[in-house]
């Protein structure tokens, strides 16, 4: 047995939390790391107790850069040392597949919660994974794994293979350093722009060439082994439903899987486990297409982001096992267990609530949560709160929300009810775009594959917050009642006596998402006034009532509205009718128009990052749709393209520059 009293745990957010409880549950001591961007972060609050966010003590482990903190392996294996830990848990990215952390713990007495070394390297490659699959009998997609990574080569395999192609980083998953080509004419630029993602997120440019399985099902089977010979697996998890490659909406049982098929997958994945002695927690990922076949694609040697859907149908705490498993025990249950409880487990469905904005191809956004509440009855892991800032250095994932019902009818609507009622103020997200693939009638008849984003809801079809009449009059409300509690001597929030003459009107000028509004607010009673917007002889009566929390009950013409909202400054964030806004107040200056800049010229960052390639010069003449540069955001690579014609008259920063939101990079004149 390996007896250890104290876990440190060498990740952030969320999963950080997420094990703490477990651990702490069971009577280990836990210990949090943290880097500059996440001082303060609720993964790291702690006390001697362990009640203050679930550590018992917290140490600094380096810069905000995941290169000088979560994936610094000496300064994690310090504070280990430092802090008494016997006992490291990963969690998932940042080291968690790192053959050479597992080691490095091995090497300091540490007890790595999690496969060993030699299991992580045999699959953490996904060419040497490939071949090893192959030898035991696994069915894979046809592809090029081979050593020679030369560009040359790799044309001509891919050439071999037949397109559409899939271009996938060697080193690592979760959809960086993968692109998919449709023609040989793309491929040298997606080459490049793989391996470059590749070798930022995981240390290595080498890549693996797939022939590209056409709309198919992603689905996964969890897997568990220890180091007695037992290995046991607890079915699928669905997976399809994904942008740029990374899951977004994960459910078990899958809604394409029979009986049959299911002891077939989970047969495979038990036996490649063994093929390599593995032990620990483990996902066998796969293909499956529309006759039933299904293809090995990676394994994932750690506790996936989406196990808590596991969890739901199996009543069976995965870090828990974890856990027992590291400290040398035997798995707490057989197979047969696992069958009967998954077969009276009912349906589970998982989301991932991300700081991405869907209108802008999923674009990582970062900055500060205003307003943050979880939404009643489903299962919510995070690691948010009123005030907490959302760092660009990593994932974008701020939450997963989790609904667990007797049937897939039963978890759909508990999760769309809970998405509606999910309340996440001050930056972009992707909460309502969740709330309309829930909706979707191919999602709701179970049958989403990897391609139904881009089949059923490319960036046209995305819903925006657009202004409706009812959000436009509530923002009115909103405004005058804000105005009335910021300067109550100027906008007094009660005036008897109101008249149409509009003798005692303010001037509502403002912006609702980008638009410019106009109207005039007559007090008429405590905290009621009769609003007309710009143009209109109509004026409505409006009453506002502070529920606390964030919240305000208003009247809209005797029309009752609950409205969530945040307030920073003059802007005011506020969620209604499932839909978020951003209001500006204008005060009493004329509103002015905003400039393109993209369309003059002016190339500005759309987020925080770090420039990570340039590809043009100052003077050189460019072609509107030509690269020009690369951001790295939340692991992801994000190419900026000349928006017209024209000479790079400005470059604003330089390789390695870390920018802001809003910031110049270049401009491109005539």
């Amino acid at each position: 047995m390996n007896a250890f009293d104290t876990i440190l745990v060498a990740n952030r957010g969320e999963i950080a939390l997420r094990v703490m409880r477990t651990a702490r549950r069971m009577g280990y001591r836990c210990v949090a790391v943290y880097s500059d961007a996440d001082a303060g972060a609720p993964h790291c609050a702690a006390d001697a107790t362990g009640a203050a966010g679930g550590a018992h003590a917290a140490l600094r482990i380096g810069g905000p850069a995941p290169g000088e903190s979560y994936l610094n392996i000496p300064a994690l294996l310090a504070a280990a040392q430092a802090s008494g830990a016997g006992a490291v848990h990963p969690g998932y990215g940042f080291l968690a597949e790192r053959a050479d952390f597992a080691q490095a713990c091995a090497d300091a007495g540490l007890v790595f919660i999690g496969p060993p070394p030699a299991a992580i390297e045999a699959m953490g490659n996904k060419a040497g994974a490939k071949r090893l699959m192959l030898e035991a009998g696994v069915p894979c997609v046809p592809g090029y794994h081979g050593e020679d990574q030369s560009s040359e080569r790799m044309a001509a395999e891919a050439q071999r293979i037949g397109y559409p192609v899939m271009i996938k980083a060697a080193a690592g998953g979760g959809g960086r350093g993968m692109r998919r080509v449709d023609d040989p004419g793309a491929f040298s630029a997606a080459l490049a722009a793989a391996r470059s993602e590749a070798l930022h997120a995981f240390g290595s440019a080498d890549v693996i060439l797939e022939r590209a399985v056409i709309e198919p099902r992603h689905i996964e089977i969890q897997l568990f082994a220890d180091s007695h010979g037992n290995v046991v697996h607890m079915g699928e998890r669905d997976c399809s439903v994904q942008r740029r490659h990374q899951k977004l909406i994960e459910e078990s049982p899958s809604p394409a899987v029979t009986p049959e098929l299911r002891e077939r997958m989970g047969a495979v994945a038990v036996a490649a486990a063994r093929a390599i002695g593995y032990v620990g927690a483990g996902t066998l990922e796969f293909l499956l297409d529309g006759d039933g076949e299904f293809y090995f694609m990676e394994m994932n040697t750690r506790l996936q982001v989406e196990h808590a859907v596991t969890e739901a149908i199996t009543g069976i705490d995965l870090v828990e096992w974890q856990l027992l498993v590291a400290a040398g025990a035997p798995l707490p249950q057989a197979q047969c267990e696992l069958d009967a409880r998954r077969a009276a487990g009912g349906h589970a469905i998982e989301v991932r609530l991300c700081a991405e904005d869907p209108q802008q191809d999923f674009l990582p956004q970062s900055g500060k949560v205003w307003r943050w509440a979880a939404p009643f009855g489903v299962r919510s892991d995070h690691a948010l709160a009123d005030g907490v800032q959302v760092p660009p250095y990593y994932d974008s994932m701020l939450a997963k929300l989790v609904a667990h019902g007797r049937d897939r009818a039963d978890a759909l609507r508990q999760l769309r009810r809970a998405l509606d009622e999910c309340v996440l103020l001050g930056l972009p997200s992707n909460r309502p775009f969740l709330a309309q693939c829930l909706a979707h009638p191919e999602f709701r008849a179970g049958r989403a594959t990897t391609g139904f984003i881009a089949q059923y809801l490319p960036p046209g079809r995305r819903g925006s917050a657009t202004a409706t009449g009812r959000s436009s009059q509530a923002a009115s409300a909103l405004l005058a009642w804000h105005r009335s509690q910021r300067h109550p001597r100027r906008y007094p929030a009660e005036l008897h006596g109101w008249s149409s003459s509009h003798a005692h009107a303010q001037a509502l000028r403002f912006t609702l998402d980008g638009a410019a509004h106009q109207a005039r607010a007559s007090a008429d009673g405590r905290n009621a006034w009769h609003i007309t917007s710009e143009g209109s002889a109509v004026s409505m009566r409006v009453e506002v009532a502070e529920a606390g929390d964030g919240t305000v009950l208003l009247s809209l013409d005797g029309q009752p509205a609950t409205l969530h909202f945040a307030a920073d400054g003059a802007r005011l964030f506020f969620l209604l009718d499932g839909r978020e806004h951003m209001l500006d107040d204008l005060g009493d200056a004329a509103p002015q128009g905003a400039g393109n800049g993209a369309a003059d010229g002016r190339i500005a960052a759309p987020m925080n990052g770090r420039v990570v390639a340039l590809h043009v010069r100052e003077g050189q003449q460019v072609s509107i749709g030509q690269p020009l540069l690369a951001l790295e955001a939340m692991k992801m690579e994000h190419n900026m393209l000349a928006t017209r014609d024209g000479k790079v008259a400005l470059l604003a920063t330089a390789l390695g520059t870390q920018v802001a939101t809003g910031q110049l990079l270049l401009e491109i004149t005539p």
